[in-house]
């Protein structure tokens, strides 16, 4: 990036790290000038962000509750402030209680579960959230919904890790069962031909067909909390599955159903999504600032968003991000066209 200039004296900005982030998130920015008062104020918008490092070249900030905002700006007390793109989510739902990636429709809609501890009986296990932030009960009778993932008719499919079966959700809601028997089925996928993948998170990767044949596609190390899915763009399936280890993996699966690792150094790696230019998302830490990274064809990584709990990701037809915490759903405004849906 280049180097805003100003005036000898004023603050000037020559990078900011992440670009984006969500309420709790930290934002790096690096320039020269930033600090000749005592400790310089940084806005989001209108709003002060509380200064954690504050030095003439380097100040790191956290993103207060409530703010929307497009850039920052920081003050050293000159008459002018420095300025910079940001984008920082805005609040669409609350009281929710996901475990893996929210999933959008072609019309924009998101969904997202309340999942509840195991064995936990929710009055609503998935919520849909429109277009105009208005949030309402999808799906009910149903216990610990886990995954969430479209078909390529647009029919949203629901994972239960109490029961081991993955669910077909029809417009009204109602539910019908797709297949059964997936042990403790956390993530799901689906790939272009139609096969769904299933991820029980003791160990094994099961891929169902169109025909509802199923199969072993793979076998990975158990995860202490579920397996995350998403095919990406060259048909191999990828996965994350946190575990006690503090360096984890994201594993790639070939159509063949060989595995190999497609990135190590992530800690907690949980939801994934591919962008259209075949960039892997994914919700996890990098050198120990969370967020999420972004993964390149080239498997540089990135942290390309800030912000704690966050548990999954997914894109909007409008190039916007919707990001998952364990209780909240932000909409970031990145710009970023997602993988099509199968």
């Amino acid at each position: 990036m280049g180097i805003r200039k100003s005036s000898a004296g004023r603050a000037q900005i020559e990078h900011v790290s992440p670009g984006a982030a969500i309420a709790g998130g930290e934002i790096q920015i690096r320039g020269r000038g930033l600090a000749s008062t005592p400790q310089p104020l940084v806005k989001m918008g209108s709003v002060a962000a509380r200064v954690l490092v504050g030095s003439d070249s380097y100040v790191v900030v956290r993103v207060p509750d409530g703010v929307s905002a497009r850039e920052l700006s920081v003050c050293n007390g000159e008459k002018q402030d420095a300025s910079w793109p940001c984008q920082i989510g805005i609040q669409i739902a609350d009281s929710l209680h996901p475990v893996g990636n929210p999933a959008v429709d072609l019309q924009g809609d998101v969904f997202a579960t309340f999942s509840g501890s195991r064995g936990q009986k929710t009055p609503v296990a998935v919520f849909r959230i429109d277009r105009d932030g208005m949030m309402t009960p999808f799906v009910s009778d149903l216990m610990n919904a886990t995954g969430l993932a479209f078909d390529r008719e647009g029919i949203l499919h629901v994972s239960s890790r109490y029961d081991g079966t993955v669910y077909r959700a029809a417009a009204d809601g109602s539910l019908s069962v797709y297949v059964e028997g997936m042990g403790i089925a956390t993530g799901i996928a689906f790939d272009l031909q139609g096969n769904l993948f299933v991820g029980d998170r003791s160990g094994t990767v099961f891929k169902i067909s169109p025909d509802r044949q199923i199969y072993v596609f793979a076998t990975l190390e158990p995860s202490m909390a579920a397996y995350h899915l998403a095919v990406g763009p060259d048909g191999y399936l990828y996965v994350a599955g946190p575990t006690t280890s503090s360096f984890e993996a994201v594993h790639r699966v070939s159509p063949a159903g060989e595995a190999e690792v497609f990135y190590r150094g992530l800690g907690r790696p949980q939801g994934l999504a591919f962008d259209a230019e075949g960039r892997l998302y994914v919700a996890a830490s990098l050198a120990g600032r969370k967020g999420i990274v972004r993964i390149g064809p080239d498997r540089t990584a990135e942290l390309f968003l800030s912000g704690p709990q966050i548990v999954g990701l997914a894109f909007t037809p409008s190039r916007s991000m919707i990001v998952a915490t364990t209780s909240i759903l932000y909409r970031v405004d990145v710009g970023i066209e997602g993988k099509p849906l199968p």
